[in-house]
C-alpha cells in the first residue's frame, strides 16, 4: 500500500512538472515570436513637417548642411534643439513642447553638461 502511494506521488508530480515545461514552452514561442522577422512590412512616418522627407523648414536653409560646434568649460551645461523649430537654434527655447501637444509627438531637447573641475 506504501509503495502505491509513493507512485501515485510520483505521478503527480512527474505531471505537474510536465504541465509546467509545456506551460513554458508555450510561453517561449509566443514571445519569441514578438522578435522574430516578419514578413509583413509596416511603414512609420517620422517626419515633423508637411515638406516629404525635409525636417528643417528654417534653419541655414542655403547650407547644403547645417552643423554647429561649441565647445565647453568645466561645469558648463547646453540645451540644444533636436526639433528644428527653435527661435534660437541650436539652442532649446521649448518650441517642441507646442509642436509634441499639436501632434502627439515625444520630441525633447538634448542636454549636456560638463562636470565642474575639481
Amino acid at each position: 500500500m506504501r509503495h502505491m502511494h509513493i507512485t501515485i506521488i510520483i505521478i503527480k508530480k512527474t505531471l505537474l512538472f510536465t504541465m509546467k515545461f509545456a506551460a513554458l514552452v508555450l510561453l517561449l514561442a509566443t514571445s519569441a515570436s514578438a522578435f522574430a522577422p516578419s514578413a509583413k512590412s509596416v511603414a512609420v512616418e517620422t517626419r515633423l513637417h508637411e515638406t516629404p522627407g525635409k525636417i528643417n523648414q528654417k534653419i541655414d536653409l542655403d547650407s547644403p548642411k547645417v552643423v554647429t560646434q561649441e565647445k565647453l568649460g568645466a561645469g558648463d551645461k547646453k540645451v540644444y534643439c533636436r526639433c528644428w523649430l527653435s527661435g534660437t537654434f541650436p539652442l532649446c527655447d521649448g518650441s517642441h513642447a507646442k509642436h509634441n501637444e499639436a501632434t502627439g509627438d515625444n520630441v525633447g531637447p538634448l542636454i549636456v553638461s560638463v562636470a565642474k573641475a575639481e
